[in-house]
């Protein structure tokens, strides 16, 4: 699956002239976290509900404490910076303007690899520089509900085919030991035997077993380099 698939198309946006109250309106009755920042057309930016966190007309602004004002004109951790964030009047002043967007085409793999590395909740969907679409975390998980297990179907998976589907998938694991371990599988009840370098190679293991339709139940005989006295 990618992008195209799963992405809310419809998406909500503002321009940079647009009031930070006005942002805050929008993200509160829409029930939405971020908003795109759209000028003439093109991406500008991405503002959320982080970027209202630190607002002096509720007090949370870094400026805000118990000192008098005029003491806090001294402070050394007061910056420009943090003053435009908590102070400007328009989405364009605390807007986020480095922001990571992807391609119809694009993946769920690569998208939830780039929205735990860049530790974000969304991501919009460009096409030849306009903005079609937006992926969000929960859209991703929307997608794992309504996913179906690809493969054979489960009243038809014979066991010859739930070990080819298992072993297809298990040899694109790095972690899979195929010279030391063995797979049988007997009216939908998948074996293993042989030795195993972890307790997380076990456990991946059988949640892959667990993914093949058709299986019923998983049988883990193999032991650990540690059981047998030797080392890997």
């Amino acid at each position: 699956m990618n992008a195209k698939d799963i992405m809310t198309s419809k998406v909500i946006t503002v321009t940079p002239g647009t009031l930070v109250s006005d942002v805050a309106s929008l993200l509160f009755t829409c029930r939405i976290s971020a908003l795109p920042v759209v000028d003439d057309g093109r991406l500008a930016g991405i503002v959320s509900e982080a970027d209202l966190l630190h607002r002096y007309e509720i007090g949370t602004d870094c400026a805000m404490g118990g000192d008098p004002w005029w003491m806090q004109l001294f402070s050394a951790d007061r910056s420009p910076e943090e003053y435009v964030k908590s102070h400007a009047r328009y989405a364009r002043d605390i807007m986020t303007r480095d922001v990571a967007t992807v391609a119809p085409d694009t993946p769920l793999a690569a998208i939830a690899t780039l929205l735990e590395r860049r530790r974000i909740r969304r991501v919009p969907v460009l096409e030849e520089g306009q903005l079609v679409g937006i992926v969000s975390r929960s859209d991703l998980v929307r997608a794992l509900v309504s996913a179906k297990r690809a493969g054979v179907p489960a009243d038809l998976a014979t066991d010859d085919a739930i070990r080819a589907l298992l072993l297809t998938e298990l040899r694109r694991q790095a972690w899979w030991r195929k010279d030391f371990a063995q797979v049988t599988v007997e009216d939908g009840v998948v074996t293993f035997a042989g030795i195993i370098g972890s307790e997380n190679e076990r456990l991946a293991a059988r949640v892959a077993a667990e993914t093949v339709p058709g299986v019923r139940r998983v049988v883990d005989k193999r032991l650990a380099y540690r059981d047998l006295g030797s080392t890997v």
